[in-house]
């Protein structure tokens, strides 16, 4: 006993010396369990093995989540599909593969306030940290502070911005105040970058007719933002009931019983 033990701890100083600290700590349970069970040596290495690769991943996922400014609390898995019908499941479930960020296309959620664009966005941006892509969350009007202070970048230092070098951007609540010439500008720049480099995922509250209002009136610069922006898109339009008023509902029904 005391030779299995001694054995044990220099395994374990060996998975240690490795950086293999997870599987370090899984070892003797794991052993314990190979020789209760009859597990064959392959398969206890084999579960050594997927118990440092899942806590890796499980790290590596919240740094990137960290990284990525998405805020918490916001999944696919929670989201209310059946208040929702408006939004079809399959086309949501399509999206969740992220086969849109290899491709580098444009997810254009649109809708009036409180019927789950955000929470939509969020979810997908979750589900791309997952799959291995990085992501970066932007709410418009600091993605405005963000790109006006980067106005005078050089190209070398600009691209390496997060906002131009994550696989999936999303930028949410675009139209809630319409841009100056400048801000057009820049935007126009930003998803001129991006075409064909990286994904952008967009919440409005405005249509795309709408769109040469919001872009200061410039009708050939939002005609020329659109164009990329459209080229391969997937477009949602959501026009249920707002979650939000939902919730006031359920809270003023239950004050008043």
């Amino acid at each position: 006993m005391s030779r299995r033990k001694l054995d044990v701890d220099r395994t374990r100083e060996r998975l240690l010396g490795l950086g293999l600290a997870h599987a370090a700590d899984q070892l003797e349970p794991l052993l314990s369990e190979g020789v209760k069970e009859g597990h064959a040596p392959h398969a206890v290495l084999d579960a050594l093995l997927d118990a440092e690769h899942q806590a890796r991943e499980s790290r590596r996922v919240r740094t990137a989540l960290r990284l990525s400014t998405l805020p918490t609390g916001h999944t696919l898995a929670d989201f209310d599909f059946a208040f929702q019908p408006a939004i079809e499941r399959s086309r949501i479930d399509t999206l969740a593969t992220c086969a849109f960020i290899r491709a580098t296309e444009t997810v254009l959620i649109q809708g009036p306030p409180g019927v789950g664009k955000t929470h939509l966005a969020i979810g997908l941006g979750v589900k791309a940290v997952e799959l291995g892509f990085s992501a970066q969350f932007y709410r418009f009007d600091e993605l405005k502070l963000q790109l006006k202070a980067d106005a005078h970048l050089p190209p070398a230092r600009l691209r390496r911005r997060k906002y131009l070098s994550t696989a999936l951007l999303i930028i949410d609540e675009l139209g809630f105040e319409p841009m100056t010439r400048d801000e057009a500008s820049l935007f126009f720049r930003l998803v001129t970058y991006r075409y064909g480099r990286g994904a952008i995922l967009i919440t409005t509250n405005k249509s795309v007719r709408d769109w040469t209002e919001l872009l200061a009136g410039d009708e050939a610069l939002a005609a020329a933002i659109l164009d990329r922006l459209l080229h391969k898109a997937h477009v949602l339009n959501i026009k249920g009931r707002s979650y939000r008023l939902r919730d006031l509902e359920a809270t003023l029904g239950a004050a008043r019983n």
